[in-house]
């Protein structure tokens, strides 16, 4: 058989991922808050796109028409969006000036009335309020928010946090004069990590300076004497050992505590008494003020604000018993496509590329409504299949919480699996027992010692052998074992190296750990 070149034609199907469809997924998978500030970037850059006000999310068509400009006004936006110039600010001047011209005679009086001046020979400068006005409440927000306090708002007056870095800044312009220790300083500073520890070579350091070994240690150890105490420390040690200094306690016997400080995170008093040369209760007392220090200095500057979980689902009981669920209509993005602008707008088009352009903002943006209703459906029809699912454990409790895979709820609503994890990731569930996020609900399957019967969630699994721990005896510590065979009276079939990975990801210290522990505590 002879090799030759030929051409032939085929037509087959085949799926492709087209941009939209791309974006589709990427919106599905979005969180709340990152989904705005999608739909606020296609606002500011599709004309077509409006922001729907109102409580029930939309507006009324008449509104919509009444709250809309000319065509001719709405024509010069366009034409700017497209082109990147007006051709009418001559008219936009005027129009500013007229309104300055109009108001300026106002803002003089409001200033000259409410202010005051600061000379009488010289009109329109305005004074600082007299501090016995001050004292009032009324005159204080006259003199300071305009009509009535109404734009009044204290976080405009809030001081922005100090950092680590200004804060030891500051401290070190005080404690040094040498230009050269403050370049060390500096140096060392700037290395310092985010909970104050000072992960650095200082041989290095000091060729890299050109300065001597010992001079950095002069300046590493004035350094280590700021606030907060335990700062520039190269070690959980040293840490520990920077603040009992700074409170005076660093004697003899707690000097040996620290330098065997693994001891105590391995509990093992009997040594720590032998090693201290101490009693039991002096060991207590040492152990107490240990506990009390601050292994991560630095993290108190500049930690960031804890934002609130705001739930994209709400779940509730109804009348009839039954869960209702539905969607927080306030993390939800409200757009609208404004038809009467594009009808408007487009018999003005003057050439095909306004045409175009005009075309692809329409599709752009019903396809950004489409989409935005598709993925709050999707969400919607999903968080009802876990509720279903898991409706003894919004009943009952953890202990009741079913073992549960992306398959089974992907079957259950006619959804690819993939779908499904889109649609839990980074999304959150308001219940009565709290606010979880939807991937919690999912979790493999522990079986049951009986054949046949029901298998265990290994969330609740988890649940139970933290209980079991929490109500031991100091005198009848529960072994690794000791757990298997009560769970496997309760039904549950599971093994020791399990039990192991639950407990130590719970963090929760082994047996002769906490039997140490809790010997050291009665």
């Amino acid at each position: 058989m002879a090799i030759s070149t030929k051409l032939e034609m085929r037509q087959s199907q085949s799926l492709i991922m087209t941009p939209q469809l791309m974006q589709a997924i990427k919106l599905l998978q979005l969180s709340n808050l990152d989904l705005l500030s999608y739909v606020d970037a296609e606002l500011e850059r599709n004309p077509l796109l409006e922001k729907a006000e109102g409580e029930a999310g939309s507006v009324e068509p008449q509104e919509m028409e009444r709250e809309q400009p000319s065509g001719d006004d709405r024509s010069e936006r366009l034409e700017t969006t497209i082109n990147g110039s007006s051709s009418e600010e001559p008219q936009a001047g005027d129009w500013m000036e007229s309104q300055l011209e109009t108001g300026s005679e106002a803002i003089a009086t409001r200033l000259d009335t409410d202010l005051g001046n600061v000379y009488p020979d010289e009109p329109g400068v305005p004074a600082s309020p007299d501090p016995a006005a001050l004292k009032g409440g009324d005159s204080y927000k006259n003199t300071s928010s305009g009509a009535a306090g109404e734009d009044y708002n204290l976080e405009a007056f809030v001081a922005e946090d100090k950092t680590l870095v200004q804060s030891l800044d500051d401290q070190m312009n005080l404690a040094f004069l040498d230009p050269v220790d403050k370049l060390i300083g500096g140096h060392l500073i700037n290395s310092l990590d985010e909970n104050g520890y000072l992960y650095l070579d200082l041989e290095d350091t000091a060729l890299q300076l050109g300065v001597e070994l010992e001079r950095i240690e002069v300046v590493l150890a004035i350094l280590q004497t700021f606030e907060p105490a335990g700062v520039f420390a190269r070690s959980l040690a040293e840490c520990l050992k920077l603040q009992l200094m700074d409170r005076n306690r660093f004697d003899p016997a707690m000097e040996a505590l620290i330098e065997n400080i693994e001891l105590l995170a391995k509990h093992d008093y009997a040594a720590l008494r032998r090693v201290c040369r101490v009693d039991d209760e002096d060991l207590t007392e040492m152990i107490d003020e240990i506990k009390a220090l601050d292994p991560k200095p630095g993290s108190v500057f500049g930690a960031s604000l804890v934002q609130p979980m705001v739930p994209d689902v709400l779940i509730r009981r109804s009348p009839d018993g039954a869960w209702a669920v539905e969607l927080n209509t306030d993390t939800l993005p409200k757009v609208l496509v404004n038809q009467t602008y594009y009808a408007t707008i487009t018999k003005n088009a003057r050439n095909e590329v306004e045409k175009e352009y005009l075309t692809d903002c329409l599709q752009t943006a019903n396809w950004l409504v489409k989409s935005l209703d598709q993925r709050a459906k999707t969400i919607l029809k999903v968080s009802t299949e876990i509720v279903r699912q898991q409706d003894g454990f919004l009943t009952y409790g953890i202990e009741h919480l079913r073992p549960l895979n992306l398959k089974t709820i992907a079957d259950a609503i006619g959804m690819h699996e993939s779908t499904i994890s889109r649609v839990t990731s980074n999304k959150y569930m308001a219940t009565p027992r709290g606010i979880y996020e939807l991937k919690y609900f999912f979790s493999s399957a522990i079986s049951a010692t009986v054949g046949g019967g029901d298998a265990h969630s290994a969330e609740s699994v988890r649940h139970k052998i933290k209980q079991m721990i929490d109500a031991e005896l100091p005198s009848a510590v529960l072994s690794d074992d000791t757990i298997v065979k009560s769970l496997k009276d309760e039904g549950v079939d599971i093994a020791r190296r399990t039990v192991a990975k639950y407990r130590e990801a719970m963090q929760i210290p082994s047996s002769v750990q906490r039997r140490r522990e809790k010997r050291a505590r009665s």
